[in-house]
């Protein structure tokens, strides 16, 4: 019983000493904080994404006379929806909050913030800071030239077929994901991944892909992310709030994958975006055959999780058919949506801290089938009334 108690004490000990090793810091972090949430960016340094030229929504002339019908109500509790507004032909006809939240409430985008990079991305070919989407990443890092004789171009990032090895997961606390997420140093994460692939061929979602699509869009603007953010979209948008990007250290570089802190409203701007076709108050502030692009998929790729050709990922963008109608979305891990619906000129937002974790036959989760006709049943009332 004394030699246990001993190898306890050491067992401890090796423990304390592994956790207190400075490459370990994520993992300290991750031990304390254990799953992320929706409103974690304070445990974080961040970097201001500025609205320099603020202006609210217009009120549609029946902004909130038309509600949830009851029969959603379960699945938007059960799930813990703290946000959802419908915006309509430019207007804004429905909101509602929950948990305290409100229209200026700050929440974690999560990986809605990989459409904002593309989006980034289609800013810097305008811009000439970019050749076009098949220039190699090469030209602007170092460690990424491709497999076999296959180059690795900006577009194999846009469509997740990079080819690398970088393991999504998220409830191993070794994963590359956790480094990424609790770490301090995104680089070596990303530079860490290695090319096991050619390139264009699978598409696999890996949240390293795209930071290092944003080390590529650093490096051709000479401009941190937040800075090119604001500038070109967040501003021009006329967004009401400032956001935050949170980093991996002061002065780091943005979790450009995910945790791009704003409120309802302001993520419904980029859903406009979308719809206006790259254009906002007749300023094209990303040119239309990106967009257009970006948010349709490319079918010769296959999609490696189900192994058939590729219909539901763009450039960071996904894409669904609901009641014949084709949607492209942004999407969070815990349930973070912007849906664009040209066939009703509309966008709906959901922010909340759960998704449901059963897919449909198209392979989106099935609680993306609520959120859209709670929005879309709002619609029709107005447009019957």
């Amino acid at each position: 019983m004394k030699r246990l108690g001993v190898g306890i004490i050491i067992l401890i000990c090796g423990v304390g000493l592994f956790l207190a090793l400075p490459s370990n810091y994520y993992l300290r972090r991750a031990l304390v904080h254990l799953t992320p949430t929706i409103d974690q960016y304070p445990i974080f340094e961040n970097r201001v994404i500025r609205a320099d030229d603020p202006q609210p929504w217009p009120f549609a002339a029946e902004y909130n006379t038309h509600f949830i019908d009851e029969k959603f109500i379960p699945v938007f509790e059960e799930l813990g929806t703290v946000a959802f507004i419908v915006i309509k032909d430019g207007r804004l006809l429905f909101e509602q909050y929950w948990q305290d939240y409100s229209a200026k409430s700050h929440s974690n985008s999560f990986s809605m913030a990989k459409s904002i990079v593309s989006l980034g991305i289609g800013c810097a070919i305008d811009d000439g800071f970019i050749q076009s989407v098949d220039q190699p990443v090469s030209d602007f890092v170092d460690g990424f030239a491709g497999y076999g004789n296959k180059p690795l171009t900006i577009r194999h990032l846009l469509t997740m077929s990079a080819g690398v090895d970088f393991q999504e997961a998220y409830t191993s606390p070794f994963s590359p994901t956790t480094k990424l997420y609790y770490g301090c140093d995104l680089w070596k994460v990303t530079s860490e991944m290695k090319e096991i692939d050619e390139p264009g061929r699978y598409v696999v979602y890996q949240s390293g892909v795209t930071q290092l699509l944003a080390f590529v869009l650093e490096k051709a603007t000479d401009e941190k992310i937040s800075s090119y953010i604001s500038r070109k979209l967040w501003t021009p948008m006329h967004a009401e709030e400032h956001a935050l990007w949170s980093l991996d250290k002061e002065e780091g570089m943005e979790k450009a994958y995910c945790c791009f802190n704003s409120n309802a409203r302001d993520f419904a701007r980029f859903g406009q975006l979308i719809l206006n076709k790259g254009t906002w108050n007749d300023k094209q502030l990303v040119s239309e055959n990106y967009i257009k692009t970006a948010t349709s998929s490319d079918n010769s790729l296959i999609f490696q999780e189900y192994n058939e050709p590729n219909n539901q990922y763009g450039y960071q963008f996904w894409i669904l058919n609901f009641n014949g109608m084709n949607i492209p979305y942004m999407r969070g891990i815990y349930g973070q949506y912007v849906f664009v619906i040209p066939d009703k000129n509309a966008v709906i937002v959901r922010l909340g801290h759960q998704r449901s974790e059963t897919r449909t036959d198209q392979h989106y989760p099935d609680d993306i089938d609520t959120w859209l006709a709670a929005g879309l049943a709002i619609i029709d009332k107005t447009n019957t009334n």
